[in-house]
């Protein structure tokens, strides 16, 4: 029979009627769908292969279907191919031009191969560039954080949790928490990219392949580090895809955070952070105002890439097992979340490698009252318990609270009255350069601990971008 060339349909002969408008309208995943093109001819040409392999095309055959889709590779690339109403998805679009091209041979491709295999096989081929890409611009932004680590090693902050002041820690310290956060997304997609590259191809519709196509092979020649072991499971699985926008959902939040706190940070109030102005924006009506829309906008995105993984999980809630077509639309949300976390990462790491660091005024936030911890152990030193010692401060707080002083101007005799452990060597416990350095365990804020940090750091970065 036949092939129109304004008409090519995967299925349709049992069919006495075209599709509505409406369903075929709602049907196309074009939109979404189009830029598995180069996934899809890729996993043509390997099942060609496999095909040959099989006994089911000759050599000559194999070989016209291999440059045809190569053909059909370049009109992708130059932007030439024209879709027509019929083209359902990029396998429709992939496999008429192939026809248009071979004739009935480009008809005898899909033999043994479903588009329930064909679509789980293409996004896998496209989760591993999906990865690498973001993992490449994850490293970026951690190296972006390292070099201000490095550049401001020294500069003190005051640390805080609950949103009030808690001890004094270096910058470098607090801005490397982020950069670890992201480490840990890294770490994550690593996992995940090695564990979801196992191939479906071969499964079918659902039972399997019956013509002897060998699936090892198959999988060693996409680059698959071995095959699904269930063709039920195979075709209706879209756990990896639910994995990568939880990764990506995960990396939002994380830039969400960091954004958060460089916004707090830039206000007038703060002041320890200065955007630059190609990284901020003006009011339409208050000439002065200089608002960090990048920064808002890192946070914002992090609720429409936390929403596509809800969307995905509740898509996949209530499908029964295999193949059903509510599964088109993991592509919608997996697409838009890669999408929209590349934003956020390059506008984060303009964000990071242009801000100003306003040394003075974080210095100049640290009071006295952050020393409170490091006399507390400052006792502990001099034998006290430090639920006593803890205790002995908290009362050393209070006195100078009701006198509206610091702690360090509570003169020595009234410390010894709360407690006679205190000596004339608690004045060298007032040095917040020197109290930081205290901190030298794996971990904390010291120098030589920050220095590990970043040696860590700079290690795994390029260890990412080997891979990247």
């Amino acid at each position: 029979m036949a092939t129109s060339k304004n008409s090519y349909q995967l299925w349709g002969g049992r069919f006495s009627e075209k599709p509505s408008e409406a369903l075929q309208a709602l049907n196309i995943s074009l939109p979404y769908d189009s830029r598995l093109y180069a996934d899809d001819l890729d996993a043509s040409k390997a099942y060609a292969e496999a095909l040959q392999r099989a006994g089911y095309l000759n050599t000559a055959e194999a070989d016209k279907l291999v440059k045809s889709l190569e053909l059909i590779r370049y009109d992708w690339i130059e932007r030439t191919i024209k879709f027509l109403p019929t083209d359902e998805d990029v396998h429709t679009v992939n496999e008429r031009l192939l026809v248009e091209i071979t004739g009935e041979l480009g008809q005898r491709l899909h033999t043994g191969r479903s588009r329930n295999d064909q679509v789980v096989t293409d996004m896998k081929l496209w989760l591993r560039r999906g990865i690498r890409e973001t993992l490449g611009r994850l490293s970026r932004v951690i190296e972006s954080a390292v070099k201000q680590a490095e550049v401001h090693l020294g500069v003190l902050i005051p640390g805080y949790t609950h949103m009030q002041r808690a001890q004094p820690v270096q910058f470098s310290h607090w801005l490397l928490s982020h950069a670890f956060a992201l480490r840990e997304d890294c770490l994550r997609l690593v996992e995940l990219r090695d564990r979801a590259n196992v191939l479906p191809l071969g499964s079918g519709a659902l039972a399997g392949n019956p013509l002897g196509i060998d699936r090892l092979w198959l999988a060693e020649r996409l680059g698959f580090s071995g095959v699904t072991a269930n063709s039920m499971h195979a075709v209706g699985d879209r756990d990896f895809v639910v994995d990568f926008i939880y990764c990506c959902s995960l990396v939002s939040l994380h830039l969400s955070r960091f954004a958060e706190d460089l916004i707090i940070y830039s206000t007038k109030e703060f002041d320890f952070i200065r955007l630059h102005d190609s990284l901020s924006s003006g009011s339409s009506l208050m000439p002065q105002k200089r608002n960090p829309d990048s920064l808002e906008l890192i946070r914002g995105i992090s609720g429409v890439i936390s929403s596509n993984l809800t969307g995905i999980m509740m898509t996949i809630k209530g499908t029964p097992s295999t193949y059903n077509k509510d599964l088109q639309f993991d592509k919608e949300y997996c697409f838009q979340s890669f999408d929209k976390l590349k934003q956020v990462l390059d506008v984060t790491q303009g964000v990071i490698q242009t801000m100003q660091v306003q040394r003075d005024t974080m210095e100049a936030a640290l009071s006295p009252d952050m020393l409170a911890t490091d006399w507390a152990y400052y006792l502990v030193k001099k034998g006290i318990p430090f639920r006593q010692a803890h205790h002995f401060i908290g009362r050393v707080v209070s006195l100078a609270e009701q006198r509206g002083v610091g702690i360090t101007e509570v003169p020595l005799g009234e410390l010894q009255k709360i407690c006679p452990a205190f000596g004339s060597d608690i004045a060298s416990v007032a040095d917040y350069a020197n109290n930081v350095q205290q901190y030298d365990v794996i971990g904390g804020t010291a120098t030589a601990s920050i220095e590990e940090q970043l040696r860590l750091l700079n290690n795994f970065v390029k260890d990412m971008r080997k891979q990247s």
